[in-house]
């Protein structure tokens, strides 16, 4: 019998733990000492605050962070986009509008095997030659025999009798909800319910590749913020949610605890958030506002007894020259002449109007007559390219303190209460990476070594992962031991 004299390195391995809307606050600096098994990761590791993309919310950023490719090259800006010029044809950016290759993609081309669970924008699903692919919170339900949520689709079968008599969850199914006793259940079931097929896949299905996003943790920071934070209007030191947050923060420590103790020795392991999180002081009434400055004109006066979106309205395009967007940040939006199709901006004056527009927009104060520290950007100045439609400004709202509202009938240009159901929290622009080596090599020490960008993870992913790296990625490879280095000098 032939005999190997030598024995061969094994190839490595990297999983890749997702937590959306993850603050640096809360994992490196308040609650470190208290998660011993993340804070094992970032004791062994090298942290790293990671710079979100503009716009910082979950769409586009979680594909900008596996493709390494800006929004604008993306050519989607949020959940909901412009298909074209018109005034009313939107679309929800699902996989399908993600036309540039992700991470898990170029690895499977390359013959390596992939486990992808959960991450944003893998529904409708693309199936994998090497891999099983389980999709994310836009799926619309998993019960549904027409609705195909893993791939293969065999794999909903094992997933099904995993789980019975439970369904599997891709998000909570009501996050904005007062009763926050119900949102708790929800989101404690939800998350053990994802820890149990984890664990189910990483013992039973190949992988070189492996990534999952929890959602719970954006869920619970945008329900009970105030709940949290001292500073937060809402916060009440002697209520009832106090701890709610820390104690999913420990739940879930607990179930990553049992992933970690499954790994293989060659793994290494980075955990990744897409953003952060930040109390929200409130809301500016965008499409208010506008009206009150004369940009935007209505044909009829919404009703004073309930929010009306302005798209249920009559506008009068004619005299119309800007209208916006709700969210977690504003999109502006310019009624062009040989653009728009009743355009009311000529087409020579638009930089010029579009200039002054965000010196304008910028000088909305407070409702304490204070000033805001707005952000405007103009997308040509902060994307490689600018696909599809994108809005024509971007705001942050007192670097995003504020929200955008873009419904009518509040009374007022502030508003305290998100006009999309319960929320707290707006999004902060850093999230994290930490990176730990194989479990057989040594610690890194656990340094705090700065600031990354969003689109250095695909490159760092396929460094690791000993992958070619295409050229038309945008970021940059993290080499985690040299930075270590470079530090320490």
């Amino acid at each position: 019998m032939f005999r190997r004299l030598f024995s061969r390195k094994k190839d490595p391995k990297l999983f890749v733990i997702g937590l959306d809307c993850a603050p640096p606050e809360l994992l490196f600096d308040q609650w470190r000492h208290e998660l011993p098994h993340l804070g094992r990761l970032m004791d062994r590791g090298i942290l790293y605050e990671m710079m979100s993309c503009t716009p910082a919310i979950t769409v586009p950023a979680w594909s900008v962070m596996t493709s390494s490719k800006d929004p604008g090259t993306l050519g989607f800006y949020g959940f909901r986009n412009r298909r074209d010029h018109s005034y009313d044809n939107r679309y929800i950016a699902t996989s399908q509008a993600v036309k540039e290759k992700r991470v898990w993609q170029i690895l499977d081309e390359a013959g390596k095997k992939s486990i992808i669970l959960g991450v944003p924008q893998t529904y409708p699903i693309q199936p994998l030659k090497n891999g099983h692919v389980i999709s994310s919170f836009l799926t619309p339900n998993t019960t549904s025999p027409r609705i195909q949520w893993t791939h293969p689709a065999a794999l909903r079968q094992e997933i099904e009798e995993l789980l019975a008599p439970e369904i599997y969850d891709v998000d909570v199914p009501q996050f904005r909800t007062d009763d926050k006793d119900f949102l708790l259940q929800q989101l404690h079931d939800m998350t053990r319910k994802r820890f149990k097929l984890l664990r189910y896949l990483m013992e039973k299905k190949p992988w070189e590749f492996f990534m999952f996003v929890e959602m719970g943790t954006d869920r619970i920071n945008h329900a009970l913020w105030g709940s949290h934070d001292p500073t937060h209007r809402k916060y009440d030191p002697e209520g009832p949610y106090v701890h709610a947050i820390r104690d999913y923060y420990l739940m879930l420590d607990r179930e990553i605890g049992s992933l970690l103790e499954r790994l293989p020795p060659e793994a290494h392991v980075m955990v990744v958030s897409d953003h952060g999180a930040k109390k929200m002081d409130g809301g500016i009434c965008i499409n208010e506002w506008l009206i009150g400055e004369g940009y935007l004109t209505l044909k009829e006066t919404p009703p004073a007894d309930r929010l009306t979106p302005l798209d249920k309205l009559s506008i009068d395009w004619s005299k119309t020259t800007v209208w916006g967007d709700g969210g977690y940040y504003a999109r502006i939006w310019l009624n062009l002449a040989g653009r728009e199709l009743q355009g009311a901006i000529p087409a020579e004056e638009y930089e010029a109007f579009r200039d002054r527009l965000a010196e304008h927009i910028k000088s909305i104060p407070g409702p304490d007559g204070r000033p805001l520290n707005t952000r405007v950007f103009k997308p040509e100045a902060i994307y490689q390219k600018v696909k599809n439609v994108a809005p024509d400004l971007l705001v942050y709202f007192d670097d995003l303190a504020w929200r955008s509202v873009g419904t009518l009938g509040h009374g007022d240009l502030y508003t305290f209460e998100n006009d999309t159901g319960p929320d707290d929290a707006n999004h902060a622009e850093n999230g994290v990476l930490i990176y730990s080596p194989p479990a057989n090599e040594a610690s890194l020490g656990g340094q705090m070594l700065g600031q990354v960008g969003i689109m250095d993870f695909a490159p760092t992913v396929l460094s690791l992962l000993e992958v070619p790296i295409p050229d038309d990625m945008q970021g940059k490879v993290i080499n985690f031991v040299d930075d270590r280095q470079e530090t320490r000098e």
